[in-house]
């Protein structure tokens, strides 16, 4: 009976140094764990890479707006209608599809007469009808020379305002690819730079976050925390940032 506890005995004994020896590995390979961590947080370094390209916009997108006034909301409306045929047929003999002019719905308001006091008065003096009138084309030069030629539609008493063209960029998600792509491998190298300078090398990068893209005219230094995209330029300039960490052998 003796003998039987004494094993008894030798086997928690022995469990309890493999217990012990199992949580002195643990705690080493935590450790161990912890400083190779630490060590790598401590020989890592974060750095800004960019790219830009001077592009041109390949899409022009051209606004119109054109109102009448008249006595009744008939002749208003045909008086629209006749307009909208006209500007019609001259954006299309300046080559834009006619899929691609597109026309708001017509919208009208009652002008009430004025009294002596400034106020309007509950009688009707007329109507004004107005619409809007888009059109987007590939051929840039094509629709700037039509913002710019809209007097020939004022001299067909077509009472119209010109806004501004917008240009834009067709293909701007591949160059974004492209241009983050670029900004990386900018960002590899001024790590490598500064790196080797000391006598140290890169290893793989461990993060990477995009900063916001800045389209701009071409030649400007515009910068916006939010991003932008220039739509008044027909030449523009895309800028790319691309904050990486590297490791560091």
């Amino acid at each position: 009976m003796k003998n039987i506890r004494e094993i008894k005995d030798y086997q928690v004994l022995l469990l309890g140094i493999v217990i012990a020896l199992g949580a002195m590995l643990s705690t080493f390979i935590f450790s161990h764990a912890v400083v190779a961590y630490q060590k790598l947080q401590n020989h890592a370094l974060t750095v800004t890479g960019s790219a830009s390209k001077d592009i041109s916009s390949d899409v022009a997108v051209w606004k119109g707006y054109y109102s009448i006034r008249s006595k009744d909301l008939k002749s208003g409306y045909d008086k629209i209608d006749a307009n909208k045929a006209y500007i019609k047929k001259y954006l299309i003999e300046k080559g834009v599809k006619e899929s691609d002019i597109k026309f708001s719905t017509v919208s009208s308001y009652p002008v009430y007469k004025k009294l002596a006091n400034g106020y309007d008065s509950s009688v009707i003096e007329c109507y004004n009808v107005s619409q809007n009138v888009e059109a987007t084309s590939s051929d840039v030069d094509g629709i700037t020379n039509i913002s710019q030629d809209v007097g020939k539609l004022v001299a067909n008493n077509i009472e119209i305002t010109s806004n501004q063209v917008e240009y834009y960029v067709s293909n701007l998600d591949e160059l974004k690819v492209e241009m983050l792509a670029a900004a990386t491998k900018d960002a590899k190298q001024r790590a490598k730079s500064m790196v080797e300078s000391t006598g140290g090398h890169i290893g793989p990068m461990t993060s990477a976050k995009m900063g916001v893209f800045q389209i701009v005219a071409k030649n400007s230094t515009d910068v916006s925390d939010y991003g932008i995209y220039n739509t008044n330029a027909k030449d523009k300039k895309i800028n790319a940032v691309v904050n990486a960490t590297f490791t560091i052998k």
